[in-house]
């Protein structure tokens, strides 16, 4: 239940349009509504501004279409992470305004573009082309969000001229995200050249003692640049939505 359509039932029970019988009805899960295998928090987007969003793993594609079927009935749009292709493809056809981003590994269902509410834009950089499906789950996250999002991928510092070349889109960006494994180096680099927030984040990409992302998560940890802050290892959607939040603050 986002703040538009919660505005929308009051004015019509004000104005005589909606009885009180039906306006219960449509209010009746406003905080969270029980479904046996899941308690569907309808309250989110009124509290934090943005749905509930369905963490995919684990979840069978009956569980996800089930919470999806009753989400759908208020919200505008709706975020799937972490789903493998298996389950999209069983979830797709029930849905008419469902996408899949198999790189991402991310499903929306979208009623509508969302109307850009970000004051700045948000920069999505990733170190290598492997790092791309982590970049990919921020950069889409943001966006649903309602954030002006742009992207600059594989630009590391085994050839950190190519990085240079985007000086001016990186020096616009009001919060950047940096995506990178191996040693994670390149988030203290752009953070070094920019006063804006950036958000690192680590992936599991790299050889043996990478550790799974674990040596680039505690390089990110131990920057020397002031303007860092790190989520966890191929936790793309936690970066979008933190930059997200970054970019609606405003100033009273």
């Amino acid at each position: 239940m986002n703040r538009k359509r919660l505005k929308l039932i009051l004015s019509d029970i004000a104005s005589g349009k909606l009885d009180i019988e039906t306006a219960e009805q449509q209010l009746l899960h406003l905080d969270f509504e029980n479904i046996e295998f899941a308690q569907i928090d309808h309250h989110r987007s009124l509290r934090k501004g943005f749905p509930e969003v369905i963490f995919g793993q684990g979840k069978t594609p009956d569980q996800i279409i089930g919470i999806l079927q009753r989400m759908n009935l208020s919200e505008n749009i709706i975020l799937v992470t972490r789903l493998e292709k298996e389950k999209a493809d069983r979830i797709m056809p029930v849905f008419n305004d469902a996408e899949y981003f198999e790189d991402a590994r991310l499903l929306w269902i979208k009623k509508q573009n969302p109307a850009i509410t970000g004051f700045g834009k948000i920069l999505v950089i990733s170190a290598g082309t492997s790092d791309i499906p982590v970049a990919k789950e921020a950069l889409l996250t943001a966006k649903a969000m309602g954030n002006e999002v742009d992207s600059i991928f594989d630009v590391g510092v085994a050839g950190i001229h190519r990085l240079f070349s985007y000086h001016e889109k990186i020096m616009g960006a009001c919060v950047v995200i940096v995506v990178a494994g191996m040693e994670g180096a390149l988030p203290s680099v752009v953070a070094g050249m920019v006063k804006a927030p950036v958000i690192a984040v680590p992936t599991s990409i790299g050889y043996g003692t990478g550790l799974g992302g674990v040596a680039a998560l505690l390089g990110m940890l131990n920057s020397c640049s002031s303007n860092i802050a790190v989520v966890n290892i191929d936790n793309g959607f936690g970066a979008g939505f933190m930059a997200s939040s970054i970019n609606h603050i405003t100033a009273v």
